[in-house]
């Protein structure tokens, strides 16, 4: 129990990859807010997380949107009375070629992966400034380092979370906040499960381990920065993607 009596809030959380994360810190002990902008999906998932035996609510969010940040930052409080861990996860892709690639979709991608990682760091730092602790994690991806064809929106924007993370980490310290960032690489979800065989096939040819990894193997590496046994790292990015991105 690894968490225990600690208090999360995870944004996208309703369903994979961010689903994973707020089942694992359940396991964990830890009170979990699911922050999702399919409001019905996270009660479902909240649900879930109660049956772990620890509290959990449902938070309709767009993170994009600054007036729901804050109330949905507020609500947390309002139930919890505090927040020791924030899990920057929300996020969408909206892929085509630099020439295809729309503006709108460019916009849709940054306000949503970069935008909404800036506004609810910024309110997750106004509550752990006072408490003087607190976790800011925040999940990126491989192509923030290797970049990938038809993804410059998305690559941009996960790149764009590192320096984020970097800076939080500099100016926050100081108040007994760390924040670093998670950088899968191919992970098996509902968007692989679509793929053919062949597909996967020369997906895994780009992993030395031969194999996709897990959403729970996404969710060990938060856990272990959400936990006290990473209380002396802050800044940093942990890859976990088969020896994808060395």
């Amino acid at each position: 129990m690894r968490l225990e009596g600690k208090k999360a809030l995870i944004t996208g959380a309703a369903r994979g990859i961010g689903k994973a994360i707020a089942l694992g810190m359940a396991k964990e002990g830890a009170d979990i807010g699911i922050a999702d902008v399919n409001v019905e999906s996270a009660e479902k998932t909240a649900q879930e997380v109660r049956a772990l035996g620890v509290k959990s609510i449902s938070i309709k969010l767009d993170v994009s949107k600054q007036t729901e940040v804050a109330g949905a930052f507020e609500s947390f409080i309002k139930e919890f009375g505090a927040l020791d861990i924030l899990v920057n996860n929300a996020g969408i892709t909206r892929d085509n070629v630099l020439l295809r690639m729309k503006e709108e979709d460019w916009d849709a991608v940054l306000n949503i992966n970069l935008k909404g990682s800036f506004l609810c760091s910024k309110e997750a730092v106004k509550i752990m400034a006072k408490q003087r602790y607190g976790k800011i994690i925040s999940i990126s991806s491989v192509v923030a380092f290797m970049g990938n064809p038809g993804q410059a929106n998305y690559s941009s924007s996960k790149a764009g979370l590192i320096g984020l993370t970097k800076t939080i980490a500099k100016e926050y310290a100081s108040r007994g906040i760390r924040a670093n960032a998670v950088a899968p690489g191919f992970i098996q979800t509902a968007m692989t499960d679509v793929l053919t065989d062949a597909v996967k096939e020369e997906m895994k040819k780009a992993i030395p381990l031969s194999q996709l990894g897990t959403p729970e193997d996404v969710t060990n590496a938060v856990i272990f920065l959400a936990s006290k046994e990473s209380d002396y790292i802050t800044g940093q990015v942990l890859h976990v993607n088969g020896g994808m991105y060395m």
